[in-house]
């Protein structure tokens, strides 16, 4: 098969990326009736996929050379196990690997990759595959971060970083749930924002975050972090957060300090006063088919900033790296 591998990190993934016509695909006689080989028709990629393999211990430890980057996909199941009744060869399906222990040693920048059937659910009808690939992390992350007791008809949501890839499915996913949304951008992205359901958008070129969610007063059930700037917005929440509203962090601390004083600090030491969770992510075929029917309807899509032709994979991760897209970025892997 084909597949961009790499097997070891010189300086940057994007740098390390090698085309390797003739890869050895996974073998469909070891599959067992959990898993499915799938024939990849479009990759979503992310940043983990090159933040990890690129820390010194990760990359050395975890990662079973020669692999293929990519988390996201949708496309076609190839082969199962005869005991598998769940799902049929040729059916479209759509999903995300999953980081355990290790990295996937066939990610989705393969054609054929070895899928868990827990971590798939079928293309709807009406749902194009660079949609479907764009889901996987970004909504699984979007989904996860919004508790169904508290994102619910009447509730109110603020979400900081509005139009990333977590943030555009996230605004819609509180919009589908019934919650009233407050979302963050910059300049560029407000139309976008807007677009996507959110009430208010507060332009952070513009305005200062924390002053304009503090002349709001304690009025939001939920406040999620996708950003990580403000670095004291978690501290400071209880200025917009109800009395037992909920803090979701998403984007990772850049310090351990900051790690800890969040987890472990009373308010009156420099923690904060609402209750802190910490999204970690599982995907799962409920979740997925949630999305997937919520598409179908037309009450989500996926807004994808760029898609990438096979040859050009090396440059969506180098996109990717800069920042400051609006939505996922896929490369094509396939043909539907």
């Amino acid at each position: 098969m084909h597949a961009w591998q790499y097997t070891t990190i010189k300086d940057t993934l994007e740098n390390s990326l090698a085309l390797n016509e003739t890869a050895t695909p996974p073998d469909a006689s070891s599959l067992d009736k959990d898993h499915v080989l799938v024939e990849v028709i479009t990759a979503g990629i992310n940043p983990v996929e090159y933040k990890l393999p690129e820390m010194f211990m990760f990359g050395k430890f975890m990662v079973q050379p020669p692999a293929s980057p990519g988390l996201d996909f949708c496309g076609r199941v190839k082969a199962k196990h005869a005991t598998n009744e769940s799902l049929t060869e040729g059916q479209l399906v759509f999903g995300a690997l999953s980081i355990a222990t290790k990295f996937p040693k066939f990610g989705s920048l393969g054609q054929i990759i070895v899928a868990p059937c827990s971590q798939i659910t079928p293309l709807p009808q009406g749902v194009d595959p660079d949609s479907a690939a764009a889901v996987g992390t970004a909504g699984m992350t979007a989904l996860q971060a919004l508790p169904r007791d508290i994102v619910k008809p009447g509730s109110k949501v603020f979400i900081n970083g509005g139009s990333g890839g977590v943030g555009c499915f996230m605004v819609q996913f509180a919009k589908a749930l019934g919650a009233e949304v407050t979302a963050t951008c910059s300049t560029a992205n407000v139309k976008l924002c807007r677009s996507l359901g959110a009430d208010e958008v507060i332009d952070y070129r513009q305005s200062d975050i924390l002053e304009a969610l503090k002349q709001k007063g304690q009025v939001f059930d939920l406040a999620v972090d996708n950003v990580g700037i403000p670095t004291d917005l978690y501290e400071r929440s209880d200025l917009f957060l109800k009395q037992g509203g909920t803090f979701s962090q998403v984007a990772m601390q850049k310090s351990v300090g900051a790690m800890l004083r969040r987890s472990i600090l009373p308010g009156c030491l420099g923690g904060g006063r609402r209750t802190l969770q910490t999204v970690r992510v599982k995907v799962n075929e409920e979740d997925l088919d949630q999305v997937g029917r919520w598409m179908a309807e037309g009450l989500v899509r996926s807004v994808i900033d760029e898609k990438f032709e096979w040859k050009d994979a090396p440059k969506a991760y180098e996109k990717l790296r800069r920042g400051r897209t609006a939505g996922k970025i896929v490369v094509h892997v396939g043909h539907l």
